[in-house]
């Protein structure tokens, strides 16, 4: 009987020419007992196959067992019930015994025919069943030789597009076909079908049926050659060229060197040195640049080595090693640009100049850490471009809120694809300098989860002490930040972490009252939103009534920010009005605001 799992048939499986075999079965089987019309006893012990399905005419090789390690064995595998065996089986008969070892028998059976399960007589000590003839007359007619026909052709086309499919079974079948049903029998037998798909030919009774589903699986097993053989081609056209390639690169550097041209890799190396010369790399890197460009000189480039070289050497030449822009230590025009800028803040503005006082005394001295902290809106940022230019030092800014990911401040190690530096790293190339002035924006808004805490990252790169010597895990060398001068914001400080809070100098930026804004606004916010949007003096006035009315009625926050969206929401207005073919010059008043502002 058909069982739950395929393996491949053994070499010693064979055919018989059905009259002979049933003449055979039925001699030695009339002695046992009642016998059925079919020539098969009417009571049969029952062996179910757990890894192989028996088919009439069919010879199959089974080992069994001896009985001393039959407990062992139900005990290791899954019985299923008599419940879930198949209703259909096929009889056979014994046809040799061969002791394999001192627990093995191995047996050769040999199938007969098709039977039905009546019922089961027993199950210990094995199962036995009372079972009832199939009728499998062979159909002969001019619809079952053209569907011969066509599983013939099929199979001769998968024996030509499959290699595991022996050439000889087609000759095989054909010498022992007796009909339709023969065939499916057969075909199924020989080929290495699924064990569910031989056990839907066995069971299906019909024989014009049962070569209909055999066809089926023959079609698909010629549509999975198919897509073998295009992949094994596709798999080949790629080794082939990746030859090509490979000898190719070999007889062109052949041909370079011998008239006398660089190589690719030469020249690579050459250009790379170049860069690293121009760089200025200290002594530790420059030795770890000269053994990658050592490595780069024996890797082959196609390679993926080749392309992870070149890029951590091009990171190396392109850092500002050495680079750095001169301050401009002027402290009178140092506070010019800060006033024009910036309304009051007169204790961060000193902050600034004294450190320029320090800078003229002491030319080595270590950046600042400072920590601008206040409501959102008091020109935490953008005080932060004018000490930039006040210094006269390249400006990069960094936001860090919502930031999980330690590597996004120390980087990724080399061994992992597609690592590259940390912001940190990556600000500096961008900036080109290595003074530059660093704003690390939203410090109080960094988070934390299962890949680090950037927080504890920053704790080396803030600390005055430590930052002379940042190193990154993509460059594994160590970087001086001791000329940067960092500057953070933060919103608030109680969610900063201590250790953090400790290494930066608070400038608290408190908000602005009413006759404050009163003032920005006049001298910097209306001005700047009157250029941003076309406009001018002339054809745009807002009274200082309707800037009371604004700051009272319109906003509710301590910085500016609000304030100076409700004064652009105006500018447009106005704009809006022009376009339309209203170009009149407008003063607006408090009683206006109601159509301007809602």
């Amino acid at each position: 009987m058909s069982g739950q799992a395929n393996q491949k048939k053994s070499a010693d499986t064979k055919t018989l020419d059905k009259t002979t075999a049933e003449k055979v079965a039925a001699a030695g089987l009339r002695a046992h007992g009642e016998m059925l019309a079919c020539d098969i006893p009417a009571e049969l012990p029952v062996i179910p196959l757990a890894s192989t399905v028996v088919f009439p005419q069919m010879g199959v090789n089974l080992q069994v067992v001896r009985k001393k390690n039959l407990n062992l064995i139900r005990d290791m595998i899954d019985v299923p019930p008599i419940e879930e065996l198949s209703s259909i089986g096929v009889a056979a008969r014994l046809v040799n015994k061969i002791n394999v070892s001192g627990n093995t028998i191995q047996i050769i059976l040999l199938g007969l025919r098709r039977f039905r399960v009546a019922s089961y007589l027993q199950t210990e000590p094995y199962l036995k069943a009372r079972v009832a003839c199939i009728d499998e007359k062979e159909e002969e007619s001019m619809e079952a030789n053209m569907l011969m026909g066509n599983a013939l052709h099929l199979l001769e086309n998968l024996i030509q597009l499959d290699p595991r499919v022996p050439g000889e079974i087609l000759n095989l079948i054909k010498n022992n076909l007796s009909g339709p049903g023969n065939l499916a029998d057969q075909v199924a037998n020989h080929l290495n079908f699924e064990l569910e798909e031989k056990k839907e030919i066995l069971t299906t009774i019909d024989p014009m049926g049962r070569l209909k589903v055999a066809v089926r699986l023959i079609e698909k097993a010629i549509g999975l050659a198919k897509a073998g053989q295009e992949i094994k081609e596709q798999t080949e056209d790629e080794i082939r060229k990746a030859q090509r390639e490979f000898f190719l690169r070999e007889q062109l550097k052949v041909i370079k060197k011998e008239l006398g041209e660089e190589s690719e890799t030469a020249a690579t190396v050459r250009e790379v040195r170049e860069k690293i010369e121009k760089a200025g790399l200290p002594e530790e890197a420059r030795k770890e640049a000269e053994k990658e460009l050592g490595r780069l000189e024996m890797v082959n480039p196609a390679s993926a080595e080749y392309n992870v070289i070149t890029t951590y050497l091009d990171w190396l030449s392109s850092l500002p090693w050495s680079t750095m822009t001169v301050d401009r230590l002027d402290v009178k025009d140092a506070a010019r640009i800060l006033d024009r800028d910036h309304y009051d803040l007169e204790k961060v503005k000193d902050r600034i100049l004294e450190f320029l006082a320090v800078r003229q005394l002491k030319s080595d001295m270590k950046g600042p850490i400072l920590c601008f902290y206040g409501p959102p809106g008091t020109g935490k940022t953008s005080l932060g471009r004018s000490i930039a230019e006040a210094l006269g030092r390249k400006f990069v800014r960094m936001s860090v809120g919502g930031m999980r990911d330690e590597a996004e401040i120390r980087g990724h190690r080399r061994t992992y694809v597609g690592a590259m530096p940390g912001k940190i790293i990556q600000s500096l190339r961008r900036a080109g300098s290595r003074n530059p002035l660093f704003m690390i924006d939203e410090v109080d808004k960094i988070g934390m989860d299962f890949r680090g805490d950037p927080a504890s990252a920053l704790l080396e790169v803030l600390d005055p002490e430590q930052n002379n010597s940042f190193t990154d895990l993509y460059l594994d060398l160590a970087f001086d930040l001791s000329r940067v001068m960092f500057i953070t914001t933060a919103n608030r400080l109680d969610t900063i972490p201590d250790p953090l809070r400790d290494r930066m100098e608070i400038l608290h930026l408190p908000g602005y009252v009413e006759e404050e804004k009163l003032d920005i606004a006049r001298q910097f916010l209306i001005p700047r939103q009157i250029s941003e949007h076309g406009l001018t003096k002339d054809l745009l006035g807002i009274t200082e009534d309707a800037l009371k009315e604004i700051i009272r009625g319109y906003t509710s926050d301590s910085g500016l920010r609000k304030l100076e969206q409700q004064i652009a929401t105006i500018c447009r207005k106005v704009a809006k009005e022009i376009a339309m073919g209203k170009p009149r010059a407008r003063s607006v008043d408090a009683k206006d605001l109601q159509d301007y502002l809602g």
